[in-house]
């Protein structure tokens, strides 16, 4: 009975409401299956936790920018010592602000 009243009570967006489907090996769902097993999770609870947090590294990857040490050194160095703008540069800024305006 408190499963019932935990299912009602849910929050509308922890509920499952979307169907996600993949087809695996033998081998792959025996896998999954072990591993789940072992970590004491339903298969479900299992494969979602770990889709998605490698989701969550996916992300991270493509949108967190990691420099070695010696790329981020010349990046602070460029930000503290910016060199003079080229008179290619000064000429492109002159010909937008001519046909942008000075905002």
């Amino acid at each position: 009975m408190a499963h019932a009243q935990r299912r009602e009570s849910a929050s509308p967006a922890r509920r499952r409401a979307e169907r996600l489907e993949a087809r695996v090996t033998t081998e792959q769902k025996a896998l999954i299956e072990r591993a789940a097993a072992l970590e004491g999770r339903s298969i479900t609870d299992f494969v979602l936790t770990s889709v998605q947090d490698a989701a969550k590294r996916a992300i991270a990857e493509h949108e967190v920018i990691q420099l070695s040490v010696r790329d981020s050194q010349a990046f602070v160095d460029a930000l503290l010592n910016p060199r003079e703008p080229s008179k290619r540069m000064r000429e492109r800024v002159a010909a937008y602000t001519a046909r942008v305006g000075d905002q």
